[in-house]
């Protein structure tokens, strides 16, 4: 019997080659499940999120999005408003669900949203006229709203600084002050279409952008389920990170800014009522307390825990409406919400 000798460099070699053919074969099948599933994706009725601006309570959508992440439902398209569109913008753009909480987190977030205080901003207000008396009248508002164009842009990987160039078809919604109506941006830079989104009146400037002058679309579509519908979704999931409209006694309006507090509260669930009627599923975190633009990492960790809370409880009816309207929910779907990072 001949025994044939290897030499160690010979054998070195035959050794990397049989680790680049599993590797080609790997590929090939990847490659091969991938297609797969984006012809899945192509053909089954489309799943959207419409997710509410609440400034930091829309923390609770990033708790929202993890559940369901983990439960495999599909997420096709998202339309968001102020803070739901930062959030569904970042998501959109390849972010995983732990980045973004860590941006609520850490707060550089809510920093970039308000670059000073907001009582320095407020006792620096008459300043704000001097401009006036050269002749230069810029729009009102405290803040400008640019730096957080940039924190936003350069969050995201450079393909994915236009909405137009997400993999996840994504819609932030604005209200044009020159015409009054409610648009859903498709198309432009991702961090000034969330800048105009998440401008706040008089809080923050309008931002100028190709056929208006858009603010917070929260003034008139607070929850944008029509806009989400828009997208072609045959299911729509909406988050409402609205505080709860309770009834509430008198004396709790003594305090200090309680009345502007409630109307406020009132405006955004009146202005709401028509975009809950038209959703399949709205998920209602507890938000109740936490404020506006509460800075306190307390209230950004409380405002996650209570939008997981909530999801799971809706699991239940989200894969029902899922199943009636022809999309299974199996662990393969969670291979077809996108892989951040990969985007």
């Amino acid at each position: 019997m001949t025994i044939f000798k290897i030499s160690r460099p010979w054998l070195a070699l035959l050794l990397t080659l049989v680790v680049w053919a599993q590797a080609i074969c790997a590929c090939e099948r990847v490659s091969a499940s991938d297609q797969e599933e984006a012809k899945v994706a192509s053909t089954r009725p489309r799943v959207a999120l419409a997710l509410g601006g609440g400034g930091t309570r829309g923390a609770a959508h990033v708790g929202v999005l993890r559940v369901l992440e983990q439960e495999g439902i599909p997420i096709d398209c998202i339309a968001g408003t102020s803070m739901g569109a930062v959030v569904g913008g970042l998501y959109a753009a390849g972010l995983p669900v732990g980045a973004i909480e860590e941006k609520f987190i850490k707060g550089s977030l809510l920093r970039a949203f308000l670059t000073v205080p907001l009582k320095v901003r407020i006792a620096a207000m008459p300043l704000f006229a001097i401009p006036h008396a050269f002749g230069h009248h810029p729009h009102d508002g405290l803040y400008k709203g640019n730096k957080f164009a940039t924190y936003l842009n350069t969050s995201v990987p450079e393909s994915s600084k236009n909405i137009e160039d997400l993999k996840l078809p994504f819609a932030a919604v604005a209200l044009n002050l020159l015409d009054g109506k409610v648009y859903a941006l498709r198309k432009g830079n991702l961090g000034r279409c969330l800048q105009a989104s998440s401008a706040v009146p008089l809080l923050r400037r309008p931002v100028a952008l190709p056929g208006g002058l858009f603010v917070d679309g929260g003034v008139l579509a607070n929850l944008p389920v029509k806009e989400a519908r828009a997208m072609g979704a045959s299911v729509v999931i909406a988050v409402d990170v609205d505080e709860r409209f309770d009834v509430v006694p008198e004396s709790a309006f003594h305090a200090i800014g309680a009345v502007g507090h409630r109307v406020l509260t009132l405006h955004l669930s009146k202005v709401d009522e028509a975009q809950i009627a038209a959703a399949d599923v709205v998920i209602h975190p507890n938000v109740n307390g936490i404020g506006l633009i509460s800075t306190r990492q307390s209230d950004t960790r409380a405002a996650i825990a209570a939008g997981e809370d909530a999801a799971r409880l809706c699991i239940p009816l989200i894969k029902e409406k899922l199943k009636n309207a022809g999309v299974m929910v199996t662990r393969a779907d969670a291979a077809l919400i996108p892989k951040h990072g990969e985007l």
